[in-house]
């Protein structure tokens, strides 16, 4: 039985994200529904330690706010040392921000004089902004892979929708108070009791933060280029009429079947121009952040597989095909897939008998 919402559930090295069992039919769109009084287990080796998370994806929107989520945390084969680790699962409940399940100050676990790392998994349908009092902070991960280089930070951070965030803080030797801010309205403790401390007027920015490295691959030989222009327009879902999102000027489910073959190294355009803030969420795979807005970035490989796209805005994106099988490739603000703001990435030779609607009622999410 799953751990319950706002537990951490922990194991050794190696998870491989959103991941089915690798081969010709993986993928999480061949699973079937787990439907009334039924079972599923999953196997999965578990490759990549981070902060990683797992929830519903079937009637999504209103079974994740009601709390069908949990935290996954791989920790590395080594361990973390001397770092004291605490898991911060943060969720609206009719609107009041909790942190596992809990409302205010949740307390961590570190020793004054102790290097902390702070896990946080936001999952709402919106980013939320996240801050330290008291000490300063290192973003240490994104989506659960490491930053390279980080460096003292005292500004705040906005974790995008289904997105994860790794701080570590050196706490006070002398036992001085450190609060971890998330959404303004709840709080993970250290130290003796510190008051509410104010949104600093920064924000970091992963796009320049910490130090390039080498990347596993050359996003400019690319062996695919795809476009996925966000928009919205009026018409008809599944037969009923509405303003609906599109893909590329598409309604669903006339929308893109981005196809790839595996080794292929793949470039993604994203450009909203709908009005609305989408956090998109490529499943089975982590990107590389290549540039915002045609800037390029400029510091730590910003890996991820969650990435907030402003209206008016785009996002340049690369990765290589590497996990075969049927791959959403979706808004994260969990209302929008079931409204039409959803694609899939496929590879050649990988088929599934599972279909949106049908007998099963699939959701097109």
């Amino acid at each position: 039985m799953p751990p319950p919402a706002g537990a951490a559930l922990r194991v050794g090295p190696g998870f491989r994200p959103w991941s089915a069992p690798r081969g010709r039919r993986g993928g999480v769109p061949t699973l079937p529904l787990v439907t009334h009084r039924q079972s599923f287990v999953y196997r999965f080796r578990a490759d990549q330690a981070g902060t990683f998370w797992y929830h519903s994806h079937q009637v999504a929107d209103p079974q994740v706010k009601g709390g069908l989520f949990g935290a996954l945390v791989v920790t590395p084969r080594e361990g973390l040392g001397d770092v004291a680790d605490t898991t911060a699962l943060t969720h609206l409940y009719a609107g009041r921000r909790t942190v596992n399940g809990l409302e205010g100050d949740v307390p961590g676990a570190g020793a004054p004089g102790q290097r902390v790392r702070v896990r946080i998994v936001n999952t709402d349908n919106g980013p939320v902004q996240v801050w330290v009092g008291g000490a300063p902070h290192r973003l240490a991960a994104i989506d659960g892979t490491e930053v390279a280089a980080p460096t003292p930070s005292t500004d705040s951070l906005a974790v995008t929708a289904g997105g994860r965030a790794d701080l570590e803080i050196d706490l006070p030797a002398d036992g001085a108070g450190v609060r971890v801010e998330i959404g303004g309205a709840s709080a993970v403790t250290f130290g003796r009791p510190l008051p509410p401390t104010p949104r600093p007027a920064g924000e970091l920015d992963p796009l320049h933060y910490g130090s390039p490295a080498a990347l596993p691959f050359d996003p400019a030989a690319a062996d695919r280029s795809f476009d996925y222009v966000i928009g919205r327009r009026p018409g008809f879902l599944d037969g009923t009429p509405g303003l609906w999102w599109t893909v590329n000027g598409h309604l669903w489910p006339d929308v893109p079947m981005y196809v790839v073959r595996e080794g292929d190294v793949v470039r993604m355009h994203i450009e909203n121009g709908s009005g609305e803030l989408h956090p998109m969420h490529l499943h089975g795979h982590h990107a590389v952040v290549l540039a915002r807005d045609g800037v390029p970035a400029t510091g730590s490989p910003w890996w991820t597989d969650s990435v907030d796209v402003q209206d008016g805005h785009s996002v340049d994106i690369a990765f290589v095909a590497d996990n075969p099988g049927l791959w959403m490739d979706h808004c994260h603000n969990l209302a929008h897939p079931g409204e039409g703001l959803i694609a899939h990435l496929m590879y050649e030779g990988v088929t599934t008998p599972y279909r949106v609607g049908g007998d099963p009622h699939n959701d097109p999410e």
